[in-house]
């Protein structure tokens, strides 16, 4: 089974690059975050052509999320049920007895922003969501954009982010508390180096340095992990013409 994660930021833009991985790469579930499309403008035809079904819950301009499959998709939850929020930022279903949420986390803008404090507040109700979830589904992926960089490895330079959104104590704390709920990090299951990552600013030719950051996960339950075989950064979208500043994260595992 393949589990993945891409921002597309902006799916209108990028729907012949979704279309062309997903063909190539034929994933179970593939998770988008920032589509930036209502519902109504979302490209349900041109999947089930490509033979995909999808779901998806987009808001006009900003954020947006779906799930996209060649399976059955079921149980389909939108938004944090015990979060009053706007923003279309969580999208979940079961594929192939797999609960597979897909989380496009706040950014938080700045350390003293009003933004900032409505990220933490986020991210304290997706973890008390999530603690539900798992009594549900012993089998759980939370994949997405998380805009939190674990730990320094997941950043090129932390110096000169040192005092700036993802990779603040406070971030940090609320990935770790994630984690502790049982669920793991599927990258490095199978990876500790530096210097890997899935964003990169499309200023300062910072993709061509290398100056990214790991702000993209699939974080696995208890009764997943012993069934990964192997989580990547597919770094070739990146490379293509007007392509999303991220690129998708990609995890295989074993049929169980």
């Amino acid at each position: 089974m393949k589990l993945a994660t891409w921002n597309v930021n902006s799916l209108t833009v990028r729907l012949p690059h979704v279309l062309d991985w997903l063909v190539a790469n034929q994933p179970d579930a593939l998770c988008l975050q920032e589509t930036k499309q209502e519902d109504s403008k979302f490209p349900y035809a041109a999947l089930k052509e490509a033979g995909f079904n999808a779901i998806h819950n987009g808001q006009r301009t900003y954020n947006g999320v779906a799930i996209i499959s060649p399976h059955a998709i079921n149980d389909v939850q939108l938004d944090l049920p015990n979060f009053a929020d706007e923003q279309k930022r969580i999208i979940a279903a079961t594929i192939q007895g797999v609960r597979v949420i897909c989380a496009y986390v706040v950014n938080g803008q700045a350390l003293d922003s009003d933004k900032f404090q409505y990220k933490l507040n986020w991210l304290n109700a997706l973890h008390h969501w999530v603690v539900d979830e798992l009594k549900q589904h012993e089998k759980l992926a939370l994949l997405g954009d998380y805009n939190i960089a674990p730990d320094d490895r997941d950043c090129h330079d932390p110096v000169a982010w040192e005092g700036q959104v993802l990779v603040s104590p406070q971030e940090r704390e609320a990935f770790q508390k994630l984690l502790a709920l049982g669920l793991s990090d599927s990258f490095r299951l199978f990876s500790d180096e530096a210097g890997h990552y899935s964003w990169w600013d499309y200023r300062m030719a910072a993709f061509r340095r290398n100056m990214g950051l790991r702000i993209d996960h699939i974080l696995v339950s208890d009764a997943l992990k012993p069934l990964c075989l192997s989580c990547q950064i597919d770094k070739l979208p990146r490379k293509l013409e007007r392509p999303s500043d991220h690129t998708p994260v990609v995890l295989t595992l074993a049929n169980n």
